[in-house]
């Protein structure tokens, strides 16, 4: 019962998010920003270099960058791959 009750606000929280990046997509006419001044959105279509650059890159000190399209954060695996010694 406590697990379907914590999936359900998570739910509704990343709804809540999606909604909110899209009205201030539309609003303001773009296609990438941050809402409440931290959570990142994208909503351009992804390219080869920027899924490169925010899902493998290595020299980049960040394990958490902007998804390559949606809201939130993905994990920057070549950072992980680097600090588990494994580059």
């Amino acid at each position: 019962m406590e697990d379907q009750r914590v999936k359900r606000v998570v739910r509704t929280l990343w709804l809540g998010l999606l909604a909110a990046a899209i009205t201030d997509a539309l609003r303001n006419e773009r296609t990438q920003g941050e809402l409440f001044g931290f959570v990142p959105y994208d909503f351009r279509a992804p390219t080869v270099e920027r899924l490169r650059a925010r899902m493998w890159n290595p020299e980049l000190d960040r394990l958490l960058t902007p998804h390559t399209f949606g809201v939130g954060w993905t994990v920057n695996l070549g950072r992980v791959a680097r600090l588990a010694h494994l580059t």
